[in-house]
């Protein structure tokens, strides 16, 4: 028996939708919301949209020109990125206090374009994105139980 899609499909899919509006609405107001929402309004067009496709955005320092990739996070989440769009050394420098995910962005953002050399004086450096792979096996190769990794 067919299933019938008159008034009553079409109220559940508009009241399936003024609920995803109303939560949408009701986490804006949470600090969280109120945090990514005010990061979003000091973001550049093409940064907000690398922001909602990836999680994440690039900045370019003020003193020195490098270009540095901001990931969600409030900790170890800024790594420059080379010449070819690689990423290569990772700094953590977060603000005093206890701030949610989007200030603490928006502080490494502003402290990279404003004042890059003093942000990266008090940063903890520490190495790019480590790939492990398997010590003497190919991709193609079974992997045992007893692993022995190493970075490279």
């Amino acid at each position: 028996m067919k299933r019938k899609s008159g008034p009553v499909g079409r109220w559940s899919l508009r009241s399936l939708a003024v609920s995803t509006l109303y939560q949408a609405a009701k986490d804006e107001k949470t600090i969280q919301g109120r945090s990514m929402r005010l990061l979003r309004s000091w973001l550049s067009p093409e940064q907000r949209a690398d922001f909602y496709k990836r999680g994440y955005f690039d900045v370019v320092g003020c003193d020195t020109g490098r270009r540095y990739r901001i990931r969600r996070g409030t900790s170890g989440n800024v790594n420059e990125i080379d010449e070819y769009g690689r990423l290569g050394s990772g700094w953590c420098f977060v603000p005093l206090g206890g701030l949610v995910e989007g200030d603490v962005m928006l502080a490494q953002k502003i402290a990279l374009e404003t004042g890059e050399e003093r942000a990266l004086s008090i940063a903890n450096r520490f190495p790019g994105p480590i790939r492990w792979r398997l010590l003497g096996s190919r991709p193609s190769e079974a992997r045992s139980s007893r692993v022995r990794l190493y970075g490279g």
